[in-house]
Order: C-alpha cells, then structure tokens, then sequence
C-alpha cells in the first residue's frame, strides 16, 4: 500500500479503504468454491482422478472410473470444471463425479 493510493468508500462496511484492499475484498466475496465428490476445495491447476464411469457424449468414448485428468481450469460454476483430454475437445465434467489428487 503506497501513501498516495486512492481511498474509495465501502459501502458494505461503511468505511474508507484503499481502493486495492475493497477490490481484493470484492472478489474474494465474488469467488465460487467448486468441491470435488468428497468436499475436498478445487483449485485450477489441480489433478483430478474420475470416481465412476463417464460416457462422453458427442465423442463416442468413455472415460474409466480412476481416469486421471491433468491441470483443471474452473468456469465459475459451483459444480463444472473445464478439463483437457487426449481426443476429446472442451470436455466440461461435473465436480461431483471427480476426487482431488495428491
């Protein structure tokens, strides 16, 4: 926080703040937690292994329970997270049916 930052007025609390310190307070409160089938918090860039079979629709494939997924990116959706798989292109799965790894 430097001496000539900018102090904006909260209006939630009532106070003045630096204009950083409302904006990281505003997208911590905008942040969606996306949890995995055992309530374990996901973040992107986490591996992700799939707790049951999964039948692709569109690609024809099924993906095997234990299936490992690499790097996951969240949408901003509670329970949907982006993942990229070798043949199938903008694989969108359910968190409810992937596990944390690691």
């Amino acid at each position: 926080m430097s001496a000539d930052e900018d102090y904006v007025y909260d209006e939630a609390s009532g106070e003045w703040m630096p204009a950083s310190e409302l904006a990281a307070k505003e997208a911590t409160e905008n942040s969606v937690e996306v949890r995995d089938a055992v309530g374990n918090l996901l973040v992107d860039g986490d591996q992700v292994t799939l707790i049951k079979d999964l039948t692709v629709k569109g690609a024809g494939k099924t993906l095997k329970q234990g299936t490992l997924i690499k790097s996951i990116r969240l949408t901003g959706d509670d329970q949907e997270i982006d993942c990229k798989y070798p043949g199938i292109k903008g694989l969108v799965l359910r968190a409810e049916f992937v596990r944390k790894r690691g």
